[in-house]
């Protein structure tokens, strides 16, 4: 008997579609106008423009003249910086300059620090169909929240057909074939004082591709498919704390019927992982048999999880103890 584990990963490509993000200027001001506190200067112009780049770029070196490598797909901020040396410049170069930069591919431009453009040069950028914005932010917090803010706009995303639940802070997505009985599990787990982040379908975003945050589509948020029974709102019977916007992925759990599956792991030493977005996540799959309560046994699978997480894998020390006593009777 080998100390070591078996991994096997687990692909599910064949549920998924990934979800590529387009953002548009008119996109990014919707979101992010009120965290950001922009304002909009001028004519709503260039709102189709499209964001290429998830992150924000300062035009100084364009504005001086040069513009290898220059960094069109991103916002553009003008900071403190930018405009004074726009301002110590003629009114023609002034002028010229900014032509020269509105006439680039760029998305958007953002005055921080609440700056306002010279009125020549906000019809320079009406002329060439670019927005303006304006915020009070300080330039390097500007930059620094809105490359967080697009991070996640520009997050690849997947659709998985499953539920999803939150068990002492550990993301448990339950998945399963139709009839299975993930939606009966998920109703005991609420039951049991967990949170319901989505029934059924459940949209996952990979985060730096680091991690995976899962949430509900918003047309099914807080509501629940109960066979027999129907559509349920799950705060309404069950309150406010029964049910989390979003969580991190950390667990999936598949439920299969006992007659499908040839083999059972019986002490959890061989390790599955399941991959969504080219991340792997521990899987388990349990056997669904008449009369076995699945709603507490996902919920031990997760309080095993979280003592795993803190690096107490019970089966590898049962293991150990066994091949420890098993050599020493042989010395």
């Amino acid at each position: 008997m080998s100390s070591e584990p078996i991994v096997q990963t687990i692909s599910s490509g064949r549920e998924q579609r990934m979800n590529v993000p387009v953002v548009t200027v008119e996109a990014f001001f919707q979101r992010h106008a009120k965290s950001l506190q922009l304002k909009l200067e001028g004519k709503q112009i260039g709102f189709d423009r499209r964001i290429r780049e998830p992150t924000i770029n300062r035009p100084g070196l364009a504005l001086a003249g040069f513009y290898t490598y220059f960094a069109e797909k991103r916002v553009q901020v003008l900071g403190a910086a930018e405009q004074s040396y726009l301002k110590s410049l003629s009114a023609r170069q002034q002028h010229a300059r900014f032509r020269a930069l509105c006439s680039q591919k760029i998305p958007c431009l953002v005055a921080s620090r609440g700056f306002h453009l010279a009125p020549k040069l906000l019809s320079i950028a009406e002329s060439a169909g670019i927005a303006i914005f304006r915020t009070p932010m300080i330039t390097m917090k500007f930059i620094n929240a809105a490359t967080i803010a697009l991070e996640l706009d520009f997050s690849p995303s997947v659709t998985e057909f499953g539920s999803m639940v939150d068990i002492l802070g550990i993301g448990v997505l339950i998945r399963g074939t139709s009839g299975v009985g993930k939606s009966e599990c998920v109703l005991g787990l609420i039951e049991r004082g967990y949170s319901l982040v989505a029934d059924d379908v459940t949209k996952i975003k990979s985060l730096e591709g680091r991690e995976l945050m899962a949430t509900a589509p918003e047309l099914t948020r807080y509501h629940m498919e109960v066979r027999g029974i129907g559509i349920i709102n799950v705060v309404s019977i069950f309150g406010i704390g029964a049910i989390r916007i979003e969580k991190r992925l950390d667990l999936v759990v598949t439920l299969k019927d006992w007659q499908e599956l040839e083999e059972v792991d019986r002490i959890g030493l061989d390790r599955e992982l399941y991959e969504i977005l080219k991340i792997e996540v521990p899987h388990i799959t349990i056997p669904v048999r008449p009369g076995r309560d699945i709603a507490r046994l996902v919920e031990v699978a997760a309080m095993d999880q979280k003592l795993k997480s803190l690096g107490l894998n019970s089966a590898v020390e049962f293991n150990e103890k066994l091949l420890g006593q098993m050599e020493s009777q042989i010395t």
